[in-house]
């Protein structure tokens, strides 16, 4: 790396950091508003592809997006909820917000707590800041891509997050914590649970799964079927800077705004990278 290269990293790395606090206070007031709808009745809608959409995705969506253009006026911001966009044009961007203002629309129709904002900021296809907040607990947890991933109580001040160490347990598949969606267990999930007898399923909607696996509370979450990219850029970025990954199922990180199409393939997380993944897949 040059030195120009470095001083370039370096202010990068300041200018990310001043954006993190902002950010968070950003994804609060949008769950302020997701809970304000939670409290009472709502109407549900079906999207182009079925998905659910109410009142509070769109309030989130709407609050975020005028939020984030304020914030940093030369950076784009695609939301799930934005209009689609000329892929040629998404693709020319350097830099661009990619945010879900509410994630686990299913979970919060359910009205089960376990659904979340996701807010990123992606440079070059690799998330450098990313956030997930719980509206139904107030806990956010964010990271900065090279510095660290922090977990915030409501009202707290921030905690920080150790990378993690696989045990020799943990690298046999003995004790796992498997991450399962309640909304999208499919067949191949339900064969790598069997393979690994020994593992706990770990039930949970949303990308809520991204938050526990930066806090070793999981550590192993596989998903083999369709999510958009604003569904793991946040985090991505979280589960990276504590020393995981989340990877595609050849073993490469996952990219951003990079292809015509924002749907991710296949992927598996991992708290800890030096988990033997691939074994367990086979």
């Amino acid at each position: 790396m040059s030195a120009a290269s470095g001083a370039d990293a370096a202010e990068a790395a300041v200018r990310y950091a001043a954006l993190r606090a902002p950010a968070i206070a950003l994804a609060e007031a949008a769950g302020r508003a997701i809970m304000a709808v939670y409290a009472r009745d709502f109407a549900v809608e079906a999207k182009d592809d079925r998905s659910p959409l109410t009142e509070a995705d769109l309030a989130s969506h709407r609050l975020l997006v005028a939020g984030l253009e304020a914030l940093t006026p030369d950076i784009p911001v695609l939301s799930e909820e934005s209009a689609a966009l000329d892929p040629a044009e998404r693709r020319a961007w350097p830099r661009l917000w990619l945010v879900d203002p509410l994630d686990g629309t299913r979970e919060f129709v359910k009205k089960n707590g376990e659904f979340c904002v996701c807010i990123a900021l992606v440079e070059h296809g690799v998330p450098m800041l990313g956030l997930v907040h719980a509206p139904v607990t107030g806990v956010t947890w964010s990271a900065l891509a090279g510095e660290g991933a922090w977990r915030r109580e409501a009202g707290a001040d921030d905690v920080a997050l150790g990378a993690k160490v696989p045990s020799p347990d943990a690298q046999a598949g003995v004790g796992l914590r498997v991450a399962a969606s309640r909304s999208h267990l499919d067949p191949r999930t339900a064969a790598l649970l069997e393979r690994l007898p020994e593992a706990e399923r770990v039930p949970m909607g949303s990308a809520l799964k991204f938050g526990l696996l930066a806090e070793g509370r999981l550590d192993l979450y596989p998903r083999f079927g369709p999510t958009s990219e604003w569904d793991t850029a946040a985090g991505q970025c979280l589960v990276e800077a504590v020393g995981g990954a989340v990877l595609d199922l050849e073993g490469r990180a996952l990219r951003y705004n990079q292809r015509d199409t924002l749907l991710n393939g296949d992927f598996i997380a991992v708290a800890e990278a030096g988990l033997p993944w691939r074994d367990w897949l086979e």
